[in-house]
């Protein structure tokens, strides 16, 4: 179907009267009651949730928009993950946000935007429409790390991250219209078939137009050469901004490699298969041994996921090997997976940050987590497992996400390249469960640094607490988590 179908945008259109509610009946709350407009955007977002939950139940790719949007299993799931990650975000940054006079309107309207963003990215089959989702997103997070106007830090993050960000839109549009001067169409799946059937379409035009789409997809995907924001705007940004931008973009990003790459370029594979191999090692390579050197804590989690987002990286590579499609629903559902288990684990990792943090104490040093064991047990254990988690320990759902994307590349065909790439993934995780377990050596066995008392809100400590729970339950029964990723990614390809 590929008519009109303004049903198929169900879940766009609620979330876009959810912004335009919040930002008007906030105008009209003062400070002192803004818990109302935060109860609003809770309430709205689990809305939203349930006008995406029959269409995932029903399992159909329904295109809308003459073909410029889908509705697919892979968008549903990805699009509730989503908004899981921005609800917690919200929950996080209730004390941070309070002292600091960062709990206003536009906190709760520039997310609810930037996920609007998020769920066009997810659900677009059109070139241009995917610009437009990646813009209504980069905008609102280039306005929410500003949110601070009078931290410098923040201003300069700011900075750095509209100027890279706006370089690499330039990057992106530019190969955007370098595949529309080759194909002639901006719909992505006419784009494949074209590719596929016509054998007049300038080969030079489209691995152009592929090297400058690579490009932009690692800029938003935080991997190595296109890494260089990272660590500043992490650090920069109010806390609770790093959060968000390390998860629900992630899954954005992931989202619109898979659109344009596999969806749209998939013809053209051995191509930019190629380029993610170097963007995956050199990932690897870099995010894991900077990382290693790091004693803002912050940084050390900006330089970790670029790190992570090199396994991600491995599983788009491994769809396709020498032409051969038959591992491809099992690399790319791998993928979904592992940046899945990333987002909701960096949440938690966020989340114990902001937990600690106080009035004129940001808690983003590794040593400031010194003792926390002895300060409360229950969020030491809850830190150690997302670290765990992070390191691909067992029986964390970190260990899962990794070990699936390795059985991704040793099932693609078994090449030695592959084989190669495996072996690289695994060393270089050995590398970074140093600094994850240096955490964990701190929390443990040195002393308090601090002796003041944790205070949070009891919605945040029960929100943390299961947030931790799932590294551990999802690591011990992944199943459930694999076979939802393995079933929507199959299904979306099928359609």
């Amino acid at each position: 179907m590929t008519n009109f179908n303004a049903m198929a945008l169900a879940p766009e259109l609620a979330l876009l009267i959810v912004a335009g509610a919040v930002l008007v009946i906030d105008l009209f709350v003062s400070d002192a009651r803004r818990n109302v407009t935060y109860v609003l955007t809770i309430v709205g977002l689990l809305i939203v949730a349930a006008t995406i939950w029959p269409f995932a139940q029903a399992g159909e790719v329904i295109y809308a928009f003459g073909g410029m949007y889908v509705a697919d299993p892979m968008a549903h799931v990805l699009k509730l993950f989503a908004i899981i990650t921005t609800g917690l975000m919200l929950v996080y940054a209730q004390g941070y946000a309070r002292v600091r006079g960062l709990w206003k309107g536009e906190l709760f309207t520039l997310s609810l935007f930037a996920l609007l963003g998020t769920f066009v990215m997810i659900s677009a089959n059109n070139l241009l429409v995917i610009y437009l989702g990646l813009e209504l997103q980069s905008l609102s997070l280039y306005a929410l790390v500003a949110l601070r106007r009078d931290d410098p830090r923040a201003t300069e993050a700011a900075m750095k991250y509209f100027v890279l960000g706006a370089l690499a839109s330039g990057f992106l549009l530019y190969g955007m219209s370098m595949l529309y001067g080759a194909s002639g169409t901006l719909d992505i799946n006419e784009l494949a078939k074209g590719i596929a059937a016509n054998k007049s379409i300038s080969r030079a035009a489209l691995v152009l137009g592929t090297v400058f789409i690579v490009a932009g997809i690692a800029f938003k995907m935080a991997a190595v050469p296109f890494h260089m924001w990272v660590p500043d705007v992490y650090q920069g940004a109010p806390t609770p901004v790093t959060v968000f931008i390390g998860s629900g973009p992630k899954i954005a990003a992931f989202a619109m490699a898979f659109r344009l790459l596999v969806e749209g370029l998939l013809p053209v594979a051995v191509d930019w298969q190629k380029m993610l191999v170097f963007l995956a090692v050199a990932s690897l390579l870099i995010g894991n041994l900077t990382a290693i050197a790091q004693s803002n804590l912050k940084r050390m989690l900006a330089y970790s996921t670029i790190g992570q987002m090199g396994f991600v990286l491995l599983g788009m590579l491994s769809g396709v090997v020498g032409g051969d499609t038959t591992a491809t629903a099992n690399a790319y559902s791998a993928a979904m997976f592992y940046v899945i288990t990333y987002a909701l684990t960096t949440m938690g990792t966020f989340g114990i940050i902001l937990l600690l943090a106080r009035e004129g104490f940001e808690a983003e040093e590794i040593a400031d987590l010194r003792g926390l064991n002895k300060r409360s047990p229950w969020y030491a254990f809850v830190m150690l497992l997302l670290m765990f988690s992070l390191a691909g320990i067992p029986p964390t759902m970190g260990f899962y996400a990794k070990l699936v994307v390795i059985q991704a590349l040793l099932g693609s065909g078994m090449s030695s390249g592959m084989v190669w790439l495996a072996v690289i993934a695994v060393l270089l995780s050995l590398v970074a469960a140093y600094y994850y377990l240096r955490i964990v050596k701190v929390m443990y066995f040195d002393e308090p640094a601090d002796a003041s008392p944790i205070v949070a809100t009891q919605d945040m400590r029960v929100a943390l607490s299961i947030n931790g729970a799932a590294a551990l339950v999802l690591g011990i029964v992944p199943q459930y988590l694999l076979a939802l990723c393995a079933n929507a990614m199959l299904k979306t390809l099928g359609g």
